[in-house]
């Protein structure tokens, strides 16, 4: 147990070096392509709003070290994407697309459900 914890918190500390340059220079075009093909639209949906099996990743989604972390490691619910499988490039880029993800409009500004 105390070895997990270790793990983990290596894992983070790393995300927390390395993940935030790759945040920043991540591509959200490249991102729309790895979130299809690395299936992630499966659970997710495609344009990270949840589903039956995923939950809601965008718009807003969670600080990238978290998002990071919980990628690598997760909770049991889906499985672990380690780098072998999701490179951190695309991680990033991911990232980057769920962040252009823009919030739905305001249901006050769509004349039909303010009648």
């Amino acid at each position: 147990m105390r070895c997990v914890r270790v793990v983990r918190l290596a894992a983070l500390a790393a995300g927390l070096v390395l993940g935030c340059g790759g945040a920043f220079a991540a591509s959200a075009e490249k991102g729309k392509t790895a979130f299809v093909q690395h299936g992630c639209w499966q659970c997710h949906g495609f344009r990270g709003q949840g589903g039956v099996a995923g939950l809601k990743l965008a718009p807003d989604p969670i600080a990238f070290e978290t998002f990071s972390a919980f990628v690598r490691g997760t909770n049991r619910f889906m499985p672990p994407y380690q780098e072998a499988i999701l490179s951190a490039d695309d991680l990033a880029d991911i990232y980057a697309y769920l962040q252009s993800i823009p919030k739905p409009a305001d249901y006050k500004s769509i004349p039909l459900l303010n009648q």
